[in-house]
């Protein structure tokens, strides 16, 4: 009778705040329960280790309830239940700690639970409230299951995650499992491919917020911007009297305007490393004056023009059109597919995308062109050998029955493309290899040097490169400017059908056809009228001054009608707006050169071009001086394409956090661009626009 009372009133009573040390004790107490319990069980089906799959709650819980000294006492209420409060408390406040997120996300997409332990970090709040974002992964971690880091200091354990966890982390959204699906585990390799060729690639980093969803639930994001871009410096202001030289190399591709274009459509601004000024500018059709026939395979044309964001400055517009081969005169192509199919190529916007691609492009191609087809995943196969287009049908077939599948192994690729397409070698013809890709090439000889050295020993052959580049999330931008930079060739970004059938047939003559290879500027600013200049973009095609005239160092290559832009800001000796102070010395040095060369006075600047012909070593020069007729007085005076190719750059160079247009709005940009929008046959400069409108809303949020 005297126990009943004491526990009636035991019942009645309210349980004494555990103190901050008896906390610690729990706590420890419950994780030492956690690291011994069912480490001795036998190893479930599709669990060699011997953990239990159920989730963390049960896995902590269970152990300790189960406890004979624990059951059905009021000592199991006053330290278990504080000890797992706490526990849920800590990991809820935390956040959701790192996870092996290819197993997730793998396992995600099929629908199953995860098998093996997942090993969770800790983690820092970032400055403004949010978790710091989480490190990638390193995908030779992820293979060693027999060590996983759970043991190691600082490293908490925690059990699988089921099925239901995950739904119940990702609030059950269709939007988070299309995200965690598009980062899922490669298919297994075909049959003879080593299990450890069998890996994703690595995927993105889950970055979780700490945030709870409406409904009260974390948030499992996947970090879309996993993309490696070559991290150049913006061109400097530069003083005339110190450095008059301007020298790059052309540069015809586009992949810069087409990830800035996927990034804002969706609902993020690009990464400024991943903006090219000059790629966006050059990706739209311009109707430059070309040269009447291809004996002066191009011809300049220059506009001198107010600045729209600086009334103290000007713009120097200098457009360069190449001599358009007509279609029944173009050479005969052989062209090698060269084909990624790992893995990872196994979303809508890859592998289906660039099957879509290269059927429209064998459409585009001639009777007596020749294809072939390489593929690569682990290990290189080819899957169809020279086959005229002719037999178009068998073609097709061959495309048609690509599947994923496997790591990616794209230096053997390389190697057995290359072969195929000296096989099938056409003199005087286009003999080029065309890459397509969404990311790293990750077995066999990866470092960007030594695919350098074999892409450069392959162009000495007559045989050139062209990068395609497929998806997102895991591609390697930096390397595809690499590859195609030194494989004489172009790297274009296709993100949508619509990018395929401009790319690949609108411009398939200046894709496919080259007319000059190593084009070169060289731009020379009088000092008695220029005091300083900006090269707008072309920062990852810089070339030195004594290399414009050197025939051995390589630079880009111009197709059948390409256009090429460059845009020099230029400040008049005298305005307001010069940064750099006079030389003291320098004026008196100066002098008697000026006086000497009278005859020069007058001109601007001087614009040179060296290129060299399809097959040949030495380069030709063209010149072009620029003097005050080539100028207008106001914006409005510029011809149409010169307007719209401004409102271009400026709207790049904002997008790039240039400092010379924070002050010019993308409002402004709108305003410009539209009013130069001109004919616009495939709707190009209408989709700029609507560019510029949801960079405006995603900049004011």
């Amino acid at each position: 009778m005297t126990v009943d009372k004491e526990l009636e009133k035991l019942s009645h009573s309210t349980p004494p705040a555990a103190t901050p040390e008896a906390r610690a004790r729990a706590l420890t107490a419950a994780m030492q329960a956690f690291d011994t319990a069912g480490n001795n069980a036998l190893a479930p089906q599709g669990n060699a280790k011997g953990w239990r799959q159920s989730s963390i709650i049960n896995w902590i819980w269970s152990p300790a309830m189960n406890k004979k000294f624990l059951a059905g006492s009021a000592l199991a209420t006053l330290l278990v239940i504080p000890a797992a409060g706490y526990l849920a408390i800590e990991l809820t406040r935390n956040g959701l700690p790192i996870v092996d997120q290819t197993e997730i996300a793998g396992n995600l997409s099929r629908g199953e639970a995860s098998k093996q332990p997942v090993a969770v970090a800790p983690q820092a709040p970032a400055e403004n409230g949010t978790l710091a974002e989480q490190s990638v992964v390193d995908a030779q971690a992820l293979q060693d299951k027999e060590t996983p880091a759970l043991a190691k200091p600082g490293v908490a354990r925690i059990s699988e995650f089921d099925a239901n966890d995950i739904a119940t982390l990702t609030n059950k959204s269709e939007d988070s499992a299309t995200a965690l699906g598009a980062a899922k585990r490669s298919a297994p390799a075909a049959p003879g491919i080593a299990p450890q060729q069998q890996l994703a690639e690595p995927m993105a980093a889950i970055a979780p917020s700490p945030a709870p969803s409406a409904e009260g639930r974390v948030q499992i994001q996947l970090d879309p911007n996993r993309k490696r871009f070559a991290n150049a410096a913006a061109n400097p202001i530069k003083s005339v009297a110190t450095d008059p030289v301007s020298t790059f190399s052309a540069d015809v591709d586009s992949a810069s305007y087409a990830f800035v274009r996927r990034s804002l459509t969706g609902g993020a601004l690009p990464d400024p490393q991943s903006v090219r000024v000059e790629e966006m500018i050059n990706y739209f059709p311009y109707d430059w004056p070309g040269p009447d026939n291809a004996a002066q395979p191009f011809k300049a044309t220059v506009t001198v023009m107010p600045t729209p964001w600086n009334h103290d400055t000007e713009l120097m517009h200098v457009a360069i059109k190449g001599y358009d081969i007509a279609p029944a005169t173009t050479p005969h192509a052989n062209l090698v597919f060269l084909i990624d199919v790992s893995g990872s190529m196994d979303e809508p916007d890859k592998l289906p995308l660039l099957k879509s691609a290269f059927r429209l492009l064998v459409n585009r191609l001639k009777a007596d062109d020749t294809v072939s087809i390489v593929t690569y995943a682990g290990n290189a196969g080819t899957v169809l050998t020279p086959t005229r287009v002719a037999e178009k049908s068998k073609i097709l077939s061959a495309i048609d029955k690509l599947e994923p599948g496997g790591s990616t192994g794209g230096a053997e690729g390389i190697e057995a493309a290359y072969d195929l397409a000296k096989q099938a070698f056409v003199k005087d013809g286009v003999n080029r290899v065309m890459l397509a890709t969404d990311g790293d090439f990750n077995v066999g000889p990866s470092s960007d040097e030594d695919l350098k050295r074999i892409i450069e020993e392959r162009r000495r052959d007559g045989i050139f490169l062209t990068v395609l580049g497929f998806g997102r999330g895991n591609l390697n931008d930096a390397l595809m400017q690499t590859l195609a930079q030194n494989g004489n060739g172009s790297a274009a970004y296709i993100d949508t059908l619509a990018e395929a059938q401009k790319t690949l047939v609108e411009e398939a003559g200046s894709t496919l056809f080259p007319i000059a290879s190593d084009v070169k500027f060289q731009v020379e600013f009088n000092p008695e009228r220029i005091a300083e200049y900006r090269l707008i973009g072309y920062e990852t095609r810089a070339l030195k001054r004594e290399d414009f005239n050197n025939d051995r160092v390589d630079a880009g290559d111009i197709g059948s009608g390409h256009s090429v832009t460059a845009i020099y800001e230029i400040t008049p000796k005298g305005s307001p707006a010069v940064m750099n102070d006079d030389l003291r010395y320098g004026a008196a040095d100066r002098a008697p050169a000026a006086n000497a060369d009278t005859a020069h006075q007058g001109e601007l600047a001087f614009v040179k071009m060296r290129y060299k012909r399809p097959g040949e070593d030495k380069s030709a020069l063209i010149t072009t001086p620029v003097n005050d007729g080539n100028a207008v007085a106001a914006v409005d005076a510029a011809p149409q394409d010169v307007r719209f190719s401004v409102a271009v750059a400026a709207f790049g160079q904002k997008l790039s956090r240039i400092a010379a247009v924070d002050s010019y709005s993308y409002q402004a940009i709108a305003d410009l661009a539209a009013a130069s929008r001109g004919t616009d046959t495939f709707g190009y400069r209408s989709d700029f626009l609507s560019l510029v409108r949801l960079a405006d809303g995603l900049g004011q949020r």
